[in-house]
């Protein structure tokens, strides 16, 4: 760790830049280089953070919701005029494609409109009482202050979405960002800075790995923190879950996916094998939503199997290349327990790099990692089963529950799929990562609870209480 912090980036506290005697490298995967250094925070930073955030909450919370709607407004603006930044910041630290770090620029600014929009749509209402002469209000009131810990895969949207949500209807965020894309996400907290939040309503810390679990457990413990939001692995979840639940916080989550496409007799099979390639491939892998499993029916499974192929190898280039090395590599663990199911890609013996040939596996056993485990990777299951149950029989046989796609042309037959598959989100007819700023989205199962986006992301963040009138 370098002892140097003068041209790092800074934590941002109470609207001032904080630097650490420690700092953190970033490294570029694909040229294995430092692009540049991070201040770590210690636990006294975690704290002065939350003081921070719990002094701005007495005066934001009592803000105007148009004051806080125009606020969300002026950052979306500043995220459209400052474009090219953010875009070279993902790529920069995360060797993402351009056109990832593109999409997500465009999305956060979708989602940061939609937020806008429906700031005004957070409302209480007043109930009827069976007290004579009572008169009853229940009121929707910003939770307090919270903790939003964002992921580096979607580096820029994920963290948008959850700090917007929250400072929309008065809350104030301790944000802590990932040591990976620390750059990135120092670009969110200024937008809010220079569209006019208050000091305190955002707050960034940053820490090196081996110091998160001590600073994480000490804004969650704080008195000041009324909820946390945390998106990542599962893995992490957990151990989110355990540390929030010893404190009696609240907690938001969305974790990882196995995402099942179904492939009917009668879907178009050449836009379906291109859409699951896609979705299997896109920024490496490395996407909760990506297509992971293939289900297909045995009645065009051939012809099906032969365009998946083609389709896989023309995708070294979409793919990109993983975030890490260490990222890279469990993908390939989890490839190498099925290596002798691989139909197209796999591994060469060339494993030194980051970057991965896009691979389908043809029926893996129960037993191999890849049947559940998510890879992280690019690269996909695929299994051919006699008919509609059994395509949903597997496709609900995972601990996950995030999203899931089918392909047909019947909407009807979509439908009464759509309803018996245990995931949050069913799409038909589209790649699998998909979202939208106006539908919720959020996990069931192993892939988390709560629900963001728009309004239903909005209400997340506030609580009701119920005020009566005798008289």
């Amino acid at each position: 760790m370098s002892s140097k912090s003068s041209d790092s980036i800074p934590l941002w506290i109470n609207n001032e830049p904080v630097l650490t005697p420690t700092t953190i490298p970033i490294i570029h995967a694909s040229t294995s280089t430092t692009v540049h250094h991070a201040c770590s925070a210690s636990t006294e930073h975690a704290t002065h953070a939350v003081t921070s955030s719990q002094t701005a909450f007495h005066s934001w919370r009592s803000s105007t919701h148009t004051t806080r709607r125009d606020l969300i407004q002026r950052v979306a603006s500043h995220f459209d005029t400052q474009s090219e930044s953010f875009i070279s910041a993902q790529m920069l630290e995360t060797s993402c494609t351009r056109a990832w770090a593109t999409n997500n620029v465009h999305l956060s600014i979708s989602y940061l409109r939609e937020i806008a929009a429906q700031v005004s749509s957070v409302a209480g209402c007043i109930p009827p009482t069976e007290k004579p002469n009572t008169l009853g209000f229940v009121f929707k009131e910003p939770i307090g202050p919270v903790l939003c810990i964002a992921p580096w895969n979607a580096a820029l949207i994920l963290a948008t979405r959850g700090i917007a949500s929250a400072v929309a209807v008065g809350c104030t965020v301790v944000f802590k960002a990932s040591e990976m894309c620390p750059l990135t996400h120092y670009l969110i907290t200024q937008a809010f800075v220079e569209a006019g939040a208050p000091a305190g309503v955002v707050n960034q810390i940053q820490c090196k790995r081996e110091d998160a679990a001590e600073v994480t457990e000490t804004v969650i413990a704080h008195e000041a923190i009324r909820k946390v939001e945390f998106i990542g692995s599962a893995a992490v979840g957990r151990v989110i879950g355990q540390v929030a639940a010893k404190y009696l916080k609240p907690v938001i989550m969305e974790l990882g996916g196995k995402c099942p496409a179904i492939v009917l007799e009668d879907a178009d099979l050449e836009e379906a094998a291109n859409k699951c390639a896609l979705g299997a491939v896109m920024h490496h892998g490395q996407i909760c939503f990506s297509t992971e499993r293939i289900i297909v029916l045995e009645s065009v499974a051939e012809k099906f199997q032969s365009k998946l192929v083609e389709q896989m190898k023309g995708l070294d280039e979409v793919a990109g290349s993983a975030v890490s090395r260490s990222i890279a590599q469990h993908a390939e663990d989890v490839i190498r327990d099925a290596q002798d199911k691989v139909i197209v890609g796999g591994l060469d013996g060339n494993t030194s790099g980051p970057s991965l040939k896009p691979t389908i596996i043809l029926n893996p056993d129960p037993s191999s990692r890849i049947f559940d485990e998510e890879t992280f990777g690019p690269s996909a299951s695929l299994y051919v089963v006699k008919d509609d149950a059994a395509a949903i029989e597997l496709a609900n046989r995972s601990s996950y529950g995030l999203n899931a796609t089918v392909w047909t042309k019947d909407m009807a037959r979509f439908m009464k799929i759509a309803r018996e598959l245990e995931y949050g989100q069913v799409h038909a007819n589209t790649v699998s990562v998909y979202t939208s700023p106006t539908g919720s989205q959020g996990g069931v199962k192993g892939s988390g609870f709560g629900r963001q986006n728009g309004k239903w992301g909005l209400e997340e963040f506030v609580v009701e209480k119920f005020v009566s009138w005798c008289g």
